[in-house]
């Protein structure tokens, strides 16, 4: 059996199980379809959210982002799995106890002001909006590879398959959906990972393979810093970047993280208070699975390429273009160049493709020797990194195609959630919340189906033209929630900001975020209309994808100045904020 119908099977049948899992659980009420009954066992959820949370972002661009760059891209973990424990202390039980379906629903209740939630549905939409451009870019890549078709194909195929089990799903349907991709995806990252640690270090555990020795007796990740800064790269493990843009970029995911609608969400599933802080436990160690993981993917990944392209050491010669057509360990090099995301040339005509960093001062006088022109491997899109690993380690045919099945639902289930958060925002907060309250439960469910079929057309659409890969287009959204959302839920819950001082902060956040995005990745992501660069940005060191953490200080200090300087907030406003941090049942403090 061939590849691509080994690849078929094993996406169709996880495609067949979602589908049949939306149909079963279908929703039937607004309450199914925006917070699945609350019924949600807090395993259960925080195997959802895991799911959720990692997306194509995770599962198949971080990697590769960490094994072309190294440590300094470390932050992404560190972010990343920082926010969720914010999100279990600072948010998700207080949020859960409000009692509201969406996110904009608590911002209007708590800031008393319909102008708050509208302004909160702008700032959801437009972070959910960046972020699910990444998801349709991890899935064009996905399905470009496996089902051997170009991109654009690809966005359409999961387009359909994301509104089949969401529009009809809901939050009930995409719930247990997402179990099933989480068992799908953490497999299909996991089962590869084992098997290229046990062929570089012999232990089947990659996260201690990582610090273990190679066959050479010599440790991984220095035979990886000598080959790498032999061919004129930075040092793998060590910090190369500018320490303070490296704090704010890791504050930004942290805080994102906390602020993302369509996770913060999955918190109002769940019967109890108690469970929300639970399902963010259990989703802590469910993603812990791949986070531990992904270090090791990334430098084990970074080794085997390397030394497939200098076969002899890099010392010696480099790979040739005879082996390369003719050796099956190259194989995956002749399929990936057929997506477009991979490419190599022989400058020189010496036969031969030299891999290694012409941009650096170390490798002038060896390339001039060699009568070198320059790095001949032209292309590596890093989000085919994780993809193409099992290829590149030459591992069974059945192991390709659980990893095709594992980036799809990593990259669909985030997408569907992303969706459900938006659909829920235009019909809950915006139709019914703002132009039409009367509604029935029948059209507002509906109108919700009608929004998420909109915003999976021009979520694909975007897709076709992303403003980089999928983990730096994910960082950006990360960078919005921090700016417009996550400070507006802290003050909601913890302070007695009025609503003037609220859709202030949310609006100057926001903008300010925005603005210096675009300036460093063009006007609305069209390319070519950017002043600045993130190798070169308009504000000292801080690029583009860190912003969000400036914005997020902009946003606050506007929100207390405002508020100091208008009317205090009414007195049933506080006693409900009052009432939102104290645990049901708790007494007065007694004198002893």
């Amino acid at each position: 059996m061939d590849q691509f119908t080994i690849n078929l099977l094993f996406v169709g049948a996880s495609f067949a199980l979602y589908i049949g899992i939306a149909i079963w659980a279908r929703a039937g009420s607004t309450s199914e379809f925006y917070a699945a009954g609350r019924g949600v066992h807090p395993v259960t959820n925080g195997m959802a959210t895991a799911a959720d949370w990692m997306s194509a972002a995770s599962f198949i661009s971080m990697a590769g982002l960490i094994a072309f760059v190294g440590y300094d891209n470390s932050s992404f973990l560190m972010g990343w799995t920082g926010g969720y424990v914010l999100l279990a202390l600072l948010l998700a039980p207080y949020l859960r106890k409000f009692g509201k379906f969406t996110v904009s629903e608590f911002i209007g209740d708590r800031f008393y002001s319909p102008t708050a939630r509208l302004v909160a549905v702008i700032c959801l939409i437009i972070a959910s909006t960046t972020y699910v451009i990444g998801q349709m870019t991890g899935v064009g890549v996905a399905f470009g590879r496996f089902l051997e078709v170009d991109s654009t194909t690809g966005l359409l195929i999961g387009a359909v398959i994301v509104f089949a089990y969401a529009v009809f799903g809901g939050m009930k349907g995409v719930t247990y959906t997402q179990v099933a991709q989480y068992c799908v995806l953490i497999l299909a990252y996991t089962i590869p990972a084992i098997f290229i640690s046990l062929q570089l270090t012999g232990n089947p555990i990659p996260a201690l393979g990582l610090f273990g020795d190679t066959s050479s007796g010599e440790p991984l990740l220095a035979t990886l810093d000598g080959i790498v800064t032999d061919l004129g790269f930075a040092e793998y493990t060590a910090h190369n970047g500018d320490t303070f843009n490296m704090v704010l970029f890791t504050l930004s995911l942290m805080i994102g993280t906390a602020g993302l609608p369509h996770v913060i969400m999955r918190f109002f599933t769940v019967p109890k208070v108690a469970d929300a802080r639970w399902s963010a436990g259990w989703a802590l160690v469910f993603i812990a699975l791949l986070y531990l993981t992904a270090p090791a993917v990334g430098a084990m990944a970074r080794l085997n390429i390397t030394q497939q392209f200098w076969p002899e050491g890099v010392e010696g010669q480099a790979v040739s273009l005879e082996q390369i057509e003719s050796d099956a360990t190259y194989d995956w090099m002749q399929t990936w160049q057929q997506t477009g995301l991979l490419g190599w040339e022989d400058k020189n005509g010496d036969g031969r493709i030299q891999y290694y960093n012409d941009a650096s001062d170390a490798m002038a006088e060896r390339a001039a020797a060699e009568g070198w022109e320059g790095n001949e491997l032209t292309n590596f899109n890093r989000d085919i990194l994780v993809l193409a690993n099992p290829e590149i380690a030459n591992l069974p045919a059945w192991v390709i195609g659980l990893v095709a099945a594992g980036g799809l639902a990593a990259a669909l289930s985030t997408a569907a959630g992303l969706l459900l958060a938006i659909s829920s925002a235009v019909s809950h907060d915006l139709i019914k919340g703002q132009f039409n309250p009367n509604i029935s439960e029948k059209g507002e469910l509906m109108s919700a189906r009608v929004a998420m079929a909109v915003a999976i057309a021009v979520a694909t659409y975007l897709g076709l033209n992303p403003p980089g890969f999928a983990a730096q287009t994910v960082a950006l959204a990360f960078g919005l929630a921090a700016a417009s959302i996550f400070p507006v839920l802290m003050m909601g819950i913890f302070t007695k900001v009025n609503n003037k001082g609220a859709v202030a902060g949310m609006l100057a956040g926001l903008v300010v975020t925005l603005v210096y995005i675009f300036l460093h990745k063009g006007w609305f992501f069209i390319s070519g209309t950017n002043s600045f660069t993130d190798a070169d940005p308009l504000l000292g060191t801080i690029k583009s994808t860190s912003f969000g953490a400036v914005g997020a200080m902009i946003n606050f200090a506007v929100a207390f100045t405002v508020s100091k300087m208008t009317a205090p907030i009414p007195q049933e406003i506080s006693d409900l904020v009052e009432s939102v941090r104290v645990p049901r049942g708790a007494g007065a403090a007694q004198d002893h």
